[in-house]
């Protein structure tokens, strides 16, 4: 569930942001905690916020432009979260591990957001040109980067390329969770990240097989 007073903290802080953007904003987060993004009306959102419809056209063009800008504002902070929490930890193995488990945590914690980014905008191509996946493609990137890092170190295999694995990685988290998303049920972070994370650099083969 979207707190209130936390998504009015994440909306207020560029400081020049007009008020009546701020309200759709939250208003949207409320709705699609309840019902889908298509189900939704323009109509519905200004009466969740008090604000009159028209400023939707205004501020975001439409009503998936306002989607894309909740999910965009979410994206940047959970970003932030990632290179602060990288900061501290040394060893590119240790640090792919905690991209796994904060990454499944955040939307464990957040399925409303986990939600719009897994289902409700991949399928439309305006998702491709919007902030939001400049975002993701950053993330991506940071992935890469760290397993290149693993490569150099002599902690991943050279013989492993950094994009497949890349993708490996985000299939596996996006696959596990997609059940638990879509049904707004919680699971158990902790369990989902460490058995992803013995799959993908421990492997399944026992050593008679190998």
């Amino acid at each position: 569930m979207v707190s209130k007073e936390k998504s009015h903290f994440l909306f207020e802080r560029v400081q020049s942001t007009p008020r009546g953007k701020i309200k759709l904003a939250i208003a949207l987060e409320e709705l699609l905690e309840k019902k889908s993004f298509n189900s939704i009306t323009t109509a519905e959102i200004s009466r969740q916020s008090g604000v009159n419809e028209s400023l939707i056209y205004r501020y975001f063009k439409d009503k998936r432009g306002l989607l894309h800008y909740v999910l965009a504002e979410h994206q940047k902070k959970s970003l932030q979260q990632f290179y602060s929490d990288l900061v501290a930890i040394t060893g590119a193995v240790n640090k792919l591990k905690h991209l796994i488990w904060r990454t499944l945590d955040n939307w464990n914690n957040d399925r409303v957001h986990a939600k719009i980014l897994l289902i409700e905008v991949r399928n439309f191509k305006g998702y491709y040109k919007s902030e939001t996946y400049l975002i993701v493609k950053e993330y991506c990137q940071l992935i890469r980067s760290i397993i290149k890092e693993g490569i150099n170190s002599g902690e991943i295999r050279d013989d492993i390329s950094p994009w497949f694995l890349m993708q490996i990685f985000l299939g596996s988290i996006e696959h596990v969770v997609l059940p638990s998303i879509i049904f707004d049920k919680a699971y158990d972070a902790d369990q989902f990240a460490e058995n992803i994370y013995r799959i993908i650099f421990n492997g399944v083969l026992t050593n008679k097989t190998q």
